[in-house]
């Protein structure tokens, strides 16, 4: 990956950067047909956040365009039945987060043979280049979640000569996963940890992370001091393979999305991290470089990645130490729809009301 600039979430930007995408720039001349296609309904985020977010910004940028919305439930035939249709409905755009990033690239080849535009979303198309990239840094979520880990390890006095971490990646299919996966590498690299074990999650399904986590602790038993999971998914498997196997403290486990799930299990002490990246931000930018090709423009790219100019934003690790100050004194989660049932206590313990 060879980055020019990478664009930092911090509290004082993101709501600028939200405002600024979220700004008309001009209205579409014409009815054009711009297809987002998703890849799973594994995780809520498509229909709570990434297509609302998307929508909302096209309907102000180009309130004649027609959005075409398609989830293709980890299905990599449904997805291509999709992508076709979105071409035979007239799609000039197709915003598509592929089920597999490796099989996507013959999709690709086809729409831009068509002069159709692809945008990769989220997840990268290594195989063949997009005309645009854009997603969160997903190398450097995997780093961060896992040096944050180690930095754990390392304030609580956890040895460094007996036992190790296990690794959780996600989807051997996705390409953002493969980048996760080398982030984690990365970080993990010099922490004088050793990796006991590591496990590509099949679509990303947390079943399936759940199950492995459960005979990685049958088999290394106290000698796993954490898990370095790639999303929240996976890590509340983990916890739940450790609460089912009764290991009491639960070691530190990442994650990353910020799911209402996953904020819950870090203010009830079960999971040590997460990673804050909004969609609705992603989803926005999207619709700006969607329009803008729809009007001819070539959009501006900060970074390339897998040889396509690209836009990577970074956002921030959450613990219990800032989820507060970073999630809900932002507005960026609700304690009303988090701080419920048995998580009330401990959302009050933090100072977190509702």
């Amino acid at each position: 990956m060879k980055s020019k600039l990478i664009k930092t979430i911090g509290l004082t930007s993101l709501t600028a950067i939200m405002g600024t995408l979220a700004a008309p720039i001009f209205a579409a001349t014409h009815s054009s047909t711009v297809a987002f296609l998703m890849p799973d309904q594994a995780s809520t985020r498509y229909e709570l956040h990434d297509y609302p977010g998307f929508k909302k910004a096209m309907n102000k940028r180009c309130p004649q365009c027609k959005i075409i919305y398609q989830n293709a439930n980890a299905d990599v035939a449904l997805q291509q039945q999709q992508f076709n249709a979105a071409i035979t409905q007239g799609a000039k755009v197709i915003v598509l987060d592929p089920v597999d990033s490796s099989a996507a690239a013959s999709l690709v080849n086809m729409a831009q043979s068509e002069g159709i535009k692809v945008i990769a979303y989220d997840r990268p198309i290594p195989a063949k280049a997009a005309n645009y990239y854009i997603s969160f840094d997903n190398k450097g979520i995997g780093r961060s979640i896992a040096q944050s880990l180690v930095k754990d390890l390392e304030r609580t006095g956890v040895p460094k000569d007996k036992g190790g971490i296990i690794e959780i990646n996600g989807s051997p299919t996705d390409g953002a996963a493969r980048l996760v996966r080398a982030g984690v590498h990365e970080g993990l690299k010099n922490s004088g940890y050793t990796t006991l074990a590591e496990y590509d999650t099949p679509n990303w399904v947390p079943a399936k992370a759940q199950s492995w986590t459960s005979g990685q602790i049958a088999r290394f038993g106290s000698n796993i001091h954490g898990v370095v999971a790639a999303n929240d998914g996976t890590g509340g498997a983990a916890v739940a393979a450790f609460k089912a196997a009764g290991v009491t403290p639960i070691p530190p486990v990442t994650g990353d999305d910020a799911t209402i799930a996953g904020l819950q299990l870090i203010i009830a002490g079960d999971q040590y991290n997460t990673i804050s990246k909004p969609s609705e931000i992603v989803a926005r930018a999207a619709a700006k470089v969607a329009v803008e090709m729809l009007h001819g423009k070539t959009p501006k790219a900060q970074s390339v990645v897998y040889n396509t100019p690209s836009e990577l934003f970074v956002p921030k690790v959450i613990t219990q130490h800032n989820i507060k100050k970073l999630m809900f004194d932002t507005g960026i989660a609700s304690a009303k729809q988090v701080c419920i049932g048995r998580y009330l206590a401990d959302c009050k313990k933090l100072g977190i009301t509702r």
